[in-house]
């Protein structure tokens, strides 16, 4: 699964997985750095219209393990399927559209919360309906701030725009990394009223990785915990994945 951006490399043994029935799956994941290990090994299976948490203690290699799911890192070794087709054959741009991911910081760029949202479909030539941006904003609870600039966001409101910016892309799965650390208890239960409408509108599959087991429990149906660079999923023996 080497390859750099708009360089993949295909091998006819690693296309399909066919038979699964996973929307996502992860089998033998590792990666090392500079000789360090970070992840050690990890396993996961994500059905359609599942949301799986991750949690563990901090340098676990928990935000690790999502960055290897739509290939922002490269694994040193293992494999990824998103519906049953290698990660590694998917176009790198492709691949991170499908499965989208909303990290810890929106790290927003500078103008109108429109423009931020709108900035995925403008890659692809895709202009954004003015009614499809302002039914996404609802969706995450900021009908009415098409026009703001973003600079004078809360941090609460800043994760939701951020939210709604990969949302536009219709991702088949997200990927919440730690999207609610930053922000105070109120704050955070808002953002969390935001996750479970889009969620709903995904409709595919979410993987969230927190630090919060009661956050992990409001918001999954399944809960793994990731302990010195070992994520195993149990659902994997049911799926005879081995």
């Amino acid at each position: 699964m080497k390859a750099r951006d708009g360089e993949d490399t295909v091998t006819d043994e690693s296309i399909t997985n066919a038979g699964t029935g996973l929307l996502l799956r992860a089998e033998g994941l590792r990666r090392e750095l500079a000789g360090k290990v970070i992840v050690r090994e990890a396993c996961l299976a994500l059905r359609a219209g599942e949301v799986v948490a991750i949690t563990g203690p901090s340098g676990a290699g928990k935000s690790s393990v999502l960055r290897l799911l739509n290939r922002l890192d490269e694994p040193t070794a293992g494999r990824v399927w998103l519906e049953d087709v290698d990660a590694s054959a998917i176009p790198v741009r492709e691949l991170r559209r499908r499965v989208g991911m909303v990290m810890q910081q929106a790290n927003l760029f500078p103008g109108t919360v429109a423009e931020n949202v709108s900035f995925g479909p403008s890659l692809r030539g895709v202009a954004m309906a003015g009614a499809e941006l302002e039914e996404l904003l609802a969706t995450v609870g900021l009908a009415g701030y098409a026009g703001r600039d973003v600079a004078g966001l809360s941090g609460g409101e800043a994760q939701r725009v951020s939210l709604a910016r990969t949302l536009a892309n219709h991702p088949q799965v997200l990927l919440l990394d730690e999207p609610t650390s930053a922000l105070d208890d109120a704050a955070k239960l808002v953002v969390e009223e935001a996750l479970r409408a889009a969620m709903t509108r995904v409709q595919g599959g979410c993987v969230i990785v927190t630090h919060d087991a009661a956050q992990a429990a409001r918001l999954a149906q399944r809960t793994l915990v990731m302990r010195d660079g070992v994520l195993k999923d149990g659902a994997m023996e049911a799926c005879d994945v081995r």
